[in-house]
Order: structure tokens, then C-alpha cells, then sequence
């Protein structure tokens, strides 16, 4: 693919999941993302089985190389600060203060580098009452009131991936890509700032948006019910999903597919507004049939007659469909020591390309040699010959 951020160079002091993915995308981007992980433990992210290379780590940290420096070291920030120089982006996911007890908050740094563009993300924001809070998924999520909207009443228990985590990290790539826009104009680099909270909320923006302008809470039944989509478990014990939304056409063609062409004759489900009353009948009436068969079969049905449906996959399956096989969307790489690599390419082509080299996650300090070398050698010899110890450019 396009590496469309070449020559962009990207610190990334991020842990978990907010600042890395951040740095993935930029990275998928083809951005040069250098990860400054502590010495010894690196991003806590990385602990699993008693080594340091688990599948969260893996999962948000491909497309990046890893050095170690402690910045409360005098050597390691000397180092630290010479990479400043010649960064364009630097990202951190701290809590509000960390960075200036790093030695990186965004004063110093913009000292060094008045072009730099300082990303710092946050669970409640930089100022405020819950500024200090810890805020991790799950709790960006209840605060923004998304949560709500995927908890089942009959079984309440929290389901599904780190959204907020993630999405946090889309948010952040986000601005720092609109401040690098900006830069080519002014020169001058910008603070960008990102909380999981707003995040979150600008996500939620639909369930706001009908509070606001029609009075609705909604809650988790709202949007499957206008949408009308359904999940049905098939004779197989396998599952798929439709969405029918509100064209005749695919109610239509759900009748055909059934074998009951006059289901929809039935009051209750005869137009839009009756199928959204009762759509709990009408999901008991439909799991009885789905029942009968196996999904292929189901499947196979649906498609003849243009009904907007797909098989509910889970990770085993969803990669090797034929469509998703026909995307290359699984690529591989090999890494020299942990072997081979399997991810999810980026989904953004430019001109046709598609983006199908990957860079394994690096192991702990794997670039110290390839990065920090160079310019703690370069340090070293300008304080041999300027003991006053002015800094040399990267």
C-alpha cells in the first residue's frame, strides 16, 4: 500500500491500548513509530504466561519498533530529548501529571521541538473533577452512556471488546492527522487532546441526538427494534444475522425464503410500525422456523432472494468466508524470534492497493541497537568535543 505518512516520524510512550492503537494507525499508515517502552517490564500490556509478548500487546502494536529508555535517567532523557528533536508526533496516554514527573510533558517538549505534535490522551480529560479518576473500557463506556445501550436487561453483564480503549485511539490519530495537516501550512505544532470520555460520547452521538431533539432514551432495545435486525440459531446450533430495516422488498423476500408467504399478511407484522411493536412475536414466530435448518441452508435461501443477512462468525470463521478471502484480509509476517504473525490488514486502500505488509509487534527493546545507538554515539562525541554540551540535530 501507499505508505501515505512516509517519513513521519511517531514516539509513541503509550500503554494498553489508547495511545498504542493510536500508533497503529499511524504506523498502518506507514508512519515511522518508534514505541518507548520502560526498561525490564515495558508496556504492561505485554505480560502473558510469565513473557512479555501477549495477544492484547500483539493486537494494538504491529508496525512500530521498540527502544527502552527510563526518562528519569539523565542518560536515557538526554537520549530521549535528541529523538524529540526529530519527531513529528509524540503520544502519550498517561494520567494527568504523569508526563511532566517523565520529564515529557508538553511545556518541555515544545521547547525542544516548537514543531511537534503532542498528543495526550486521557480517561476523564486533563482538568476537572474526575480529571484524577482511573478510567479504563468499561468504565469510559458506563460514563458515556453507551454502555447501557449493550447491556441486556434479562442477563446484565458487560459483553463484547475494549470499544472505548479503541475508539480513543481512532480519535487520537484522528486529530493528530488533521494537526499534521495544518503544520504543512503554519509550521508550528499543536497539543492534541482526547479523552476516553469524550470520545465515547461523540460515539454515542445518535443516542444524544434523539434525546436532545425528540425527548427518546434510548436503551438497548431502540435501534435493533427501528432497524429491525435479528440474530436467529439455526438447526446446526449455528447462528446468523438480518437486517431487514424497512424496503418491502426484503420482507418480501424473507416470506419467499421462509416458505410463509403470508407471514406479513398477519396485522401485527403487515408494515413497518406493526413489525416494530411487535417485534418480539415476530422473533419468536421466526426462530421456530430458522430452527429447522442449518445455516448454510438458511443462508443459501436469503441470498437467492436479496435478503440482507450474514452468518454470526466468530474469529475461526469470519477470515476464511470467500469474500474475506477475495479482500486478503488476513496477512502474515514472520518475526525473527517469535515466528509467525497473522492480523487483520488495514481496511483503507489507496488507488487500488491494498495494504498487505505488515511488521510484526517488536519484541522489548528489540531497536535499541538501530535507533538509540546512533544517537547516544552522536551525544557522546559532541561532549567530547563541546563539554558545555549543546545538542546535535537527529
Amino acid at each position: 500500500m501507499a505508505k501515505v505518512l512516509d517519513g513521519i516520524r511517531v514516539l509513541e510512550q503509550g500503554t494498553f491500548i489508547t495511545g498504542p492503537a493510536a500508533g497503529m494507525l499511524l504506523g498502518d499508515l506507514g508512519a515511522d513509530v518508534v514505541k518507548i517502552e520502560q526498561p525490564e517490564t515495558g508496556d504492561p500490556f505485554r505480560a502473558f504466561k510469565g513473557g512479555l509478548y501477549s495477544p492484547h500487546y500483539q493486537t494494538y502494536n504491529r508496525n512500530k519498533r521498540s527502544i527502552t529508555l527510563n526518562t528519569k535517567n539523565a542518560e536515557d532523557l538526554e537520549a530521549f530529548d535528541e529523538l524529540i528533536r526529530g519527531a513529528d508526533v509524540y503520544i502519550q496516554n498517561f494520567r494527568p501529571g504523569a508526563a511532566e514527573r517523565l520529564n515529557a510533558g508538553e511545556e518541555r517538549l515544545r521547547k525542544i521541538n516548537p514543531a511537534l505534535i503532542y498528543c495526550s490522551i486521557s480517561g476523564f480529560g486533563a482538568t476537572g473533577p474526575a480529571a484524577g479518576r482511573p478510567a479504563y473500557d468499561t468504565v469510559a463506556q458506563a460514563a458515556s452512556g453507551f454502555l447501557g445501550l449493550l447491556i441486556n436487561p434479562e442477563n446484565p453483564r458487560v459483553v463484547g471488546p475494549a470499544i472505548a480503549d479503541s475508539l480513543t485511539g481512532f480519535y487520537a490519530a484522528y486529530g493528530i492527522l488533521g494537526a499534521l495537516h495544518e503544520r504543512h501550512r503554519t509550521g508550528v505544532g499543536r497539543k492534541v487532546e482526547v479523552s476516553m470520555l469524550e470520545a465515547m460520547s461523540h460515539f454515542n452521538l445518535d443516542a444524544f441526538t434523539h434525546y436532545y431533539s425528540a425527548g427518546e432514551v434510548m436503551g438497548p432495545y431502540s435501534r435493533p427494534s427501528v432497524s429491525q435486525s435479528y440474530v436467529m440459531e439455526c438447526a446446526d446450533g449455528k447462528w446468523l444475522a438480518l437486517h431487514m430495516s424497512s424496503p418491502e422488498k426484503f420482507w418480501q423476500g424473507l416470506a419467499q425464503a421462509i416458505e410463509q408467504p403470508t407471514l406479513f399478511a398477519d396485522p401485527r407484522f403487515a408494515d413497518r410500525t406493526g413489525r416494530i411493536a411487535h417485534q418480539q412475536e415476530l422473533i419468536a414466530v421466526l426462530s421456530g422456523i430458522f430452527a429447522t435448518r442449518e445455516r448454510a441452508e438458511w443462508c443459501r435461501r436469503l441470498e437467492a432472494e436479496d435478503v440482507p443477512h450474514a452468518p454470526m462468525y466468530d474469529a475461526s470463521e469470519a477470515l476464511e468466508d470467500p469474500q474475506a478471502k477475495h479482500l486478503e484480509m488476513l496477512v502474515t509476517s514472520q518475526h525473527k524470534t517469535m515466528g509467525e504473525f497473522r492480523t487483520v490488514r488495514s481496511p483503507v486502500t489507496f488507488d487500488g492497493e491494498r495494504s498487505m505488509d505488515v511488521i510484526a509487534p517488536p519484541t522489548l527493546g528489540e531497536h535499541n541497537d538501530d535507533v538509540l545507538e546512533p544517537i547516544r554515539e552522536r551525544i557522546r562525541a559532541q561532549h567530547r568535543s563541546n563539554p558545555e554540551g549543546a545538542h546535535v540535530e537527529t
